[in-house]
């Protein structure tokens, strides 16, 4: 029988790729493994490429011979563990798979690993596709990008899932497409004024109900919403109007699907082959092998692709917590040391450290972003001191003390002040990110605002102070989709935003308060310059737990420009009530989080605000300020300063 290829001197990849995949080190993998159309001797077809080094065969199935296993066979290139081949008069849009029979003796029908686009699931055949036939139009946006101290520059996010943002009452799937998601995804983050947009896992998998958390299809975006051309364009979009792009990405884990990446070849190729290495507890999936050589190429090569192909700007790294510890979420007992008896996964802190390595070199002014819950020390710190090399770390620690100390009775509040400010004690030991994922608004945790405590009223000016203290604490900001306008719902992602709501006036001013303080950011550099050094910040009062009242400078790298801002956590309005102040002078207000405008009591402090001569705190003058209920102020000195 006819296999219908050349042969494989005819293949993509050349000496030099194989020395490279020798060492690990291919980091565009994906311009010659996978699926890629190309001309042989005149001869217009697709050249298959994939890893599988323990098959006893690999061939490529799809329409175009009836799904059989004996036509179209590759051949295995020994001394890299490749399986390649070019079959003639395929093209772009060509549905395929690889069957596989493995090291085990068994046949299956396997996802290509590197494929660049997938059917619609529940289906699962990859499907050929040509990446280089899509004009990009942010050149601007990327030439600014590499230009930019990105960590001392404004960073506010707003994180989304597609499918779920807004329903498609005409589509069968209920969703919107790329193109047309991003031009309302774009018009609202400029009516609220975040720079970036961060999406749950674009990459394909095969359960919506994972939230794409669950990846198999690590090389392309999701057929849910469109094809790769349409995820460029989104992005592109994007830049255009001058908002980033950063995708979650999951390199901790992947599931156990048959017709994915598990025993690909028979064996325990991708993963560890024990169980107590190789599976994941809690999530029943399974997990890389970093220290395999290939794996490591693999991963790094897919994280410069979605930068490459797609012109990210940026990776959120899920689960890094769960890549560090060999104990991670295991009974005593459970769970293999390391070779110095440790629970430390050598491997994968040598694969976080030569990932941040490899990204930040190829394509500087990106961001990786680690989801570390842990005391894990020197997660954003450059690899050449001993950090893992990230250019930011979630704050879950002062996610986790400001929602508990939020969801107390204000009355009780007072007992519970240490928990308000000791995220104050280490700010500056990383660079954090402050966030408010979809993690904290799911599994029965209600949405943040029925989270807090009281009335209507109080419940809506409670999560106005709340917003306001994330947004002048240092770091930088992330906001999961329908907290800025205060759902009540939990989140449901087979389900829609309530966007209803938004004709309420409550919700309408949370939403104008997020959109002002994103504004504010921007405008005051005091706010974002110094986010990750320690003198960007001073406390005022930090003590004041009878009046549940905080209060601390943030300082610009001129240090000529600061602001004061001061926080009352109680129901209780406070007239001019004294706290320190840094320097004598007139000081007006520039925000305030009671503002009629956001459908408060508008209990403030209008004109000139003047200090006077009482020694407070540890300052040699005062200011009295009318602090709202439940309530903050934002006063900055004007140009009168004595």
């Amino acid at each position: 029988m006819s296999t219908n290829k050349l042969p494989i001197k005819n293949g993509l990849l050349t000496s030099n790729d194989k020395h490279l995949l020798g060492e690990g080190k291919h980091y565009r993998l994906y311009d010659v493994v996978g699926a890629h159309p190309r001309t042989v001797a005149g001869e217009p077809g697709v050249n298959f490429s994939v890893w599988a080094p323990n098959a006893k065969s690999v061939s490529v199935v799809g329409d175009f011979n009836n799904w059989e296993p004996e036509v179209n066979c590759l051949v295995k290139d020994d001394s890299v563990g490749y399986w390649e081949g070019f079959i003639k008069g395929l093209s772009a849009g060509q549905l395929y798979k690889y069957s596989i029979l493995g090291a085990d003796g068994s046949r299956k029908q396997k996802i290509d690993p590197c494929g660049f686009s997938f059917e619609m699931p529940p289906r699962t055949a990859a499907i050929v596709a040509d990446l280089n036939d899509y004009e990009w139009r942010d050149k601007a946006w990327i030439e600014s990008r590499t230009q930019t101290d990105v960590l001392n520059s404004p960073i506010s996010i707003f994180e989304l899932h597609l499918g779920s943002w807004l329903a498609n009452p005409n589509s069968e799937t209920g969703w919107f497409d790329y193109r047309t998601l991003a031009k309302q995804v774009v018009e609202y983050c400029k009516q609220l004024n975040f720079t970036h947009i961060q999406l749950l896992p674009i990459s394909e998998h095969p359960f919506t109900g994972s939230w794409g958390y669950q990846t198999l299809g690590y090389f392309a975006p999701t057929a849910r919403y469109g094809s790769p051309q349409d995820f460029m364009w989104f992005v592109d979009y994007c830049h255009q109007n001058e908002i980033g792009v950063i995708v979650d990405w999951v390199p901790a884990h992947f599931p156990k699907d048959e017709h994915g990446l598990a025993r690909f070849d028979g064996t325990a190729l991708f993963e560890h082959a024990d169980p107590q290495q190789g599976e994941h507890p809690d999530w029943g999936t399974l997990i890389f092998n970093y220290g395999r050589t290939e794996v490591q190429n693999f991963l790094i090569s897919n994280a410069l692709f979605w930068l490459d192909k797609y012109h990210i700007d940026g990776l959120r790294v899920d689960a890094v917590a769960s890549m560090l510890y060999l104990d991670y979420s295991r009974e005593e007992g459970d769970w293999i040391p390391n070779k110095y008896g440790g629970r430390e996964n050598l491997e994968a802190i040598d694969f976080l450290k030569r990932f941040n390595e490899v990204v930040h070199g190829e394509y500087p002014g990106i961001l990786t972003i680690a989801e570390e819950s842990t005391a894990w020390g020197g997660v954003s710190r450059p690899t050449y001191e001993g950090g893992l090399g990230f250019s930011m770390k979630w704050n879950m620690g002062w996610m986790n003390d400001t929602l508990k100390f939020m969801r107390y009775n204000p009355v009780h509040r007072k007992f519970h002040h240490d928990e308000l400010t000791f995220s104050l004690i280490y700010a500056f030991s990383e660079n954090f990110m402050l966030p408010f994922s979809h993690d904290e608004v799911v599994h029965g945790k209600g949405s943040l605002l029925d989270q807090m405590p009281g009335d209507l009223w109080q419940k809506f000016a409670n999560l106005r102070l709340l917003y306001t203290y994330m947004w002048t604490h240092p770091g930088k900001q992330l906001m999961f989709m329908g907290c800025e306008f205060g759902q009540w719902n939990e989140w449901n992602h087979d389900g829609e935003l309530q966007w209803d709501l938004l004709q309420w006036e409550t919700h309408q001013g949370l939403q104008k308060l997020v959109g002002d303080l994103n504004q504010l950011q921007q405008n005051q550099p005091a706010l974002y310059e110094r986010d990750f050094d320690q003198e960007g910040f001073e406390w005022i009062s930090c003590q004041d737990h009878e009046s549940s009242v905080i209060a601390f400078v943030r300082r610009a790298a001129d240090p000529e420009d600061w602001l004061i801002v001061a926080f009352n956590f109680t129901p209780i309005p406070r007239p001019n009530f004294l706290i320190g102040a840094p320097q004598a002078g007139s000081y007006q207000e520039i925000f305030n989080s009671d503002s009629e405008f956001y459908d408060g009591s508008n209990f403030g402090n209008g004109g000139e605000n003047l200090t006077v001569d009482i020694p407070f705190n540890q300052f040699a003058q005062s200011l009295k300020i009318n602090l709202p209920p439940l309530g903050a102020v934002i006063m900055k000195p004007d140009g009168d300063r004595k």
